[in-house]
C-alpha cells in the first residue's frame, strides 16, 4: 500500500481547518490503495519520510518564510533522505495574514534541492480561509492522494 505523509505545522485555527480539509480530501472514499499519515512538523524523522511514497507539506508563512518548525523538519531529513526520495511528489498548503510569497519559495527551494515533484500549485490562503479555499485543499490532498493509488 502506498502511503502519503502530511507534514503539517498548525498552530492556529486556519491551518486546523486547511489540516483537516487536505486530509479529509487524501482520506475520501473513491481513492482506495493509500496510506494517509499526518505527523507534527516538530515529530516528524527522516524515517517517516523514507518509509514514505509522496508527501504533503503544510505551514503558516511568517515574517515571510516558512514556520520554524517545517523549517527544522527539512533540517532533519535532508540529508538522510535526499539520495532514496528523488522524483517523489509533493504538494504544498501555506496560510499567511497578508502574504505567502517567502514561504512558498522556501518550501520550494528546499524541495527542488530534494528533487520532489510538485503535482499542483500550491494552495495558499490569506486571512481567514473560505469555502472555496478549503475546497482547493480538499483537492489538493485528493490530487496527491490519486497520484499515489494503485
Amino acid at each position: 500500500m502506498a502511503r502519503l505523509l502530511i507534514v503539517h505545522h498548525t498552530p492556529s485555527p486556519a491551518m486546523q481547518a486547511m489540516l483537516e480539509a487536505v486530509a479529509s480530501g487524501a482520506r475520501n472514499d473513491q481513492i482506495e490503495g493509500v496510506d494517509v499519515v499526518a505527523v507534527p512538523a516538530l515529530a516528524a524523522t527522516a524515517v517517516d519520510v523514507l518509509g514514505a511514497d509522496g508527501y504533503l507539506l503544510g505551514t503558516p508563512a511568517n515574517f515571510g518564510y516558512m514556520s520554524g518548525a517545517l523549517k527544522h523538519f527539512f533540517d532533519g531529513i535532508y540529508y538522510p533522505c535526499l539520495d532514496a526520495t528523488r522524483k517523489r511528489p509533493y504538494g504544498l498548503y501555506v496560510h499567511g495574514s497578508s502574504d505567502t510569497t517567502g514561504a512558498v519559495r522556501a518550501v520550494e527551494s528546499i524541495a527542488t534541492g530534494l528533487d520532489w515533484r510538485r503535482v499542483r500549485p500550491p494552495v495558499l490562503v490569506t486571512g481567514e480561509p473560505a469555502a472555496a479555499d478549503l475546497e482547493a485543499c480538499w483537492e489538493l490532498g485528493a490530487t496527491c492522494a490519486a497520484g499515489l493509488a494503485g
